[in-house]
This record gives structure tokens, sequence and C-alpha cells, in this order.
């Protein structure tokens, strides 16, 4: 699983405690396997922990609550999440200048389809019925 994806888990579990693993796959757009899989991953790292709601009529009420590692985990990744999109941030921004620089400079260049060549620079008449 990947580090974005235990990112967006982390960061969809601290907010919502009593999130379903299938409205956690719904977040993260995979299927409820994946979910199940991910949850799994945080828990033997040590990042979540699973408490059932004893008080609950369903006993398959879980709450997902972050360990103190796992809360120190989710802010080391936001870090290198937030570096990472800052970067291709100012990557994208490079682009769009250059992309920019190339639109103006093809507009500056573009023959402008109402404008009528000079008399001189027109071919004689008949020029394109003659057969050689």
């Amino acid at each position: 699983m990947s580090e974005e994806r235990h990112f967006q888990a982390l960061r969809l579990l601290q907010a919502n405690p009593d999130l379903s693993q299938r409205a956690l796959a719904r977040a993260l757009g995979v299927s409820v396997g994946s979910a199940n899989f991910c949850v799994r991953a945080l828990v033997e790292k040590g990042w979540v922990k699973i408490q059932n709601f004893r008080t609950s009529k369903d006993k398959r009420a879980y709450a997902y609550l972050l360990t103190p590692q796992g809360i120190e985990q989710k802010a080391q990744i936001t870090r290198h999440f937030l570096k990472r999109k800052e970067a291709e941030y100012l990557a994208l921004e490079a682009e769009i200048a250059r992309l920019r620089l190339e639109v103006d400079a093809q507009r500056d260049h573009a023959v402008d389809p109402d404008h009528q060549p000079p008399a001189s620079a027109a071919a004689p008449e008949g020029a394109l019925n003659a057969v050689p």
C-alpha cells in the first residue's frame, strides 16, 4: 500500500474514528478489501488501534484510533507530502510560464486570415490556371 494511501487513510480515520471500512473504501476510491488491507497494515505498524463499541447493538461497529506513533507518522508523512506537492506546484508553474511564452510566440507569428497580401506579392492573374 502506498505512502499516499496510508496518509489519506490516517487523515480520514483521525477525523472520523467511527468510519466504517465501506465508507473508508469509498472515500479512498478503493474496494472494501483494499480498505481492510490498508487498515490492517496501519494496525500492524502500530499507527492505528481498533476499539469495539461495547455499547453498540451492532458488534461490528469499531472505532479506529490513531496511536501516538500513528499521530507522529501522520505528521511526518504530512510534511513529506507537502514538500512533494510544493515541488510539483513549482514545476507546474514553470510549465505554465513556458506554455504562455509558446502561445504568445505563436500568436505573434500567426497569419491573419483576413489579411490580404500586397498586390506585388499576389500571383499574376490566371497563374493558377496556367498549364506548363
